[in-house]
């Protein structure tokens, strides 16, 4: 025998109690380091419902400072703006106007004093009125002349008062547009976490109608990754490390495992990953059908997306998950 053959070996034995599992648990993880996906809309006193999104809802500035109030009692890490604006152009100017949503959002988060990090979404998708990541030319989306916009988005965000800002048009030369902007500006404290491998996913569905984004025309496959390929998605991040960003996104989560694993095996840069609308969705509408254990399924899952490597989640359940890891 030699010591470590069965019997001597009986793995069992340290699954018995709960206080044993818990001793020796590899993967761990914590409120802190949730980020809570937001949507904040114009108006006063307004908590309105997604309908695909059951639990989730479009919020006032007013509103969304009480739910972050109480995201922080949580301990959660932090959260993403997303904005509906008052009306769009072909430009998206809404996007990187003073007086945006998302940086009125920002503005009131800081001055609340909220300890929350405040993370903005930089895209153009929920500003133009064509519903495209980017300025259309001869009815394709225009990546250089893209840049230009997301550049100044980023700067309008910092300037508002964002702790980080994330670029996720994935437009060619997006992560380095930003930090010379950035840069440029005197914020070149404000670090930039990049939708680095994110994929023309049917999995953001509910998304689209919360954030009233889905193109009105067409699809984004011509900039968002496409699904089979994980070698390409090794080189979209690498692309955006040489570019100067600060933490690397995958998105979706759960789909794209494998992509996660393979980013954390080669870099030791902070790692984030989306579990998006359509993996929350799933999950509570099988939950709602008693087909599964919703909160078991979504904890499991976030546990999951913990292992592959993510420092960071951005997840739906992060208010519930924060209170059943407390």
């Amino acid at each position: 025998m030699t010591g470590t053959e069965f019997p001597a070996l009986r793995l069992r034995r340290l699954r018995r109690t709960p206080a044993l599992r818990r001793l020796v648990r590899e993967t761990r993880l914590s409120p802190e380091q949730l980020l809570c996906p937001l949507f904040v809309r114009p108006g006063a006193g307004v908590r309105q419902p997604i309908g695909s999104m059951p639990g989730q809802f479009r919020l006032s500035v007013d509103e969304l400072v009480r739910e972050a109030r109480e995201l922080s009692e949580l301990g959660i890490g932090g959260v993403m703006l997303f904005g509906l604006p008052e009306s769009k152009d072909p430009r998206g100017t809404g996007a990187y106007a003073e007086g945006g949503i998302v940086q009125r959002a920002a503005r009131a988060l800081k001055d609340d004093g909220s300890p929350l990090a405040v993370v903005a979404d930089v895209c153009l998708c929920e500003y133009t009125d064509h519903g495209h990541c980017g300025v259309l030319e001869d009815g394709e989306v225009a990546n250089d002349a893209t840049l230009e916009l997301l550049a100044r988005t980023a700067v309008s965000l910092a300037e508002a008062g964002a702790d980080m800002v994330g670029p996720s048009a994935m437009m060619d030369g997006q992560v380095a547009a930003l930090r010379r902007a950035l840069d440029a500006e005197g914020r070149g404290e404000v670090p930039i976490m990049a939708y680095a491998a994110k994929f023309a996913s049917a999995f953001y569905g509910p998304f689209r109608e919360a954030a009233d984004s889905a193109p009105r025309s067409g699809d984004r496959r011509g900039y968002q990754m496409d699904p089979p390929n994980a070698r390409e998605a090794w080189r979209e991040i690498a692309a955006d490390l040489a570019e100067g960003a600060d933490v690397l996104m995958v998105k979706p989560a759960l789909p794209y495992l494998d992509v996660l694993r393979r980013a954390r095996q080669a870099t030791s840069a902070p790692l984030a990953a989306y579990q998006v609308s359509g993996e929350y969705a799933m999950i509570v509408a099988a939950g709602e059908r008693g087909w599964i254990d919703r909160d078991a399924a979504a904890l499991e899952s976030l546990t999951a997306i913990a292992r592959a490597g993510a420092d960071i989640i951005l997840t739906y359940f992060a208010r519930e998950a924060a209170s059943w890891l407390s």
